[in-house]
């Protein structure tokens, strides 16, 4: 993956997910919702009380232990947990739970860009970058988002097999999620 502070190339790995959407609220607003991973679940969130939460990001140091300011910084740590693949708000199925825990490697607040790499394996065995960018439409007054991960090393080649799937429906929730969000907000 890239040292610079451009999104990553598709042929720069084993294969790529992206998902977009167009937002009727202002880049700003958006941008708070991206940036406040503790209000995750209002994106995601079940309207069964009975149902467990669906997504949570917590800002975390190398270790995993959550810090006590939970406003994201380059450098700093994220655990990403519980992810549910494919996205759904009631239990998952055999395999469908798992985490992701990434160093953010880029948050650029003026230009609403935000990146982290995978941290924690081996790079030749798994290593991703996730991009998430706003642009805005001054003429329409619509925010576009879009985000892009890119997956390298050998298990790139299982999950592009296995999960590649799930990915791409986890990926469009996202961005649906955070339109809704922005949207009613």
């Amino acid at each position: 993956m890239s040292d610079s502070h451009l999104p990553p190339l598709s042929s720069d790995g084993v294969f790529s997910v992206s998902a977009s959407s167009t937002i009727n609220a202002p880049p700003e607003k958006v941008w708070a919702i991206l940036l406040d991973f503790a209000s995750y679940n209002e994106c995601f969130n079940s309207r069964n009380p009975h149902v467990p939460k669906s997504r949570g990001q917590v800002v975390t140091d190398s270790s995993k232990q959550p810090l006590q300011s939970q406003t994201p910084a380059e450098g700093q740590y994220l655990y990403i947990y519980p992810v549910h693949l494919p996205p759904t708000m009631e239990k998952p199925g055999l395999f469908g739970e798992s985490s992701a825990f990434v160093q953010i490697t880029t948050l650029d607040h003026e230009n609403f860009r935000v990146a982290w790499n995978t941290a924690g394996l081996p790079h030749f065995l798994l290593h991703t970058e996730r991009w998430q960018a706003l642009s805005y439409d001054s003429i329409m007054k619509q925010t576009r988002y879009e985000t892009i991960e890119v997956f390298g090393g050998l298990l790139a080649y299982f999950v592009n097999w296995f999960v590649r799937p799930k990915l791409v429906l986890g990926f469009q929730a996202m961005a649906e999620g955070l339109k809704r969000r922005a949207e009613q907000a």
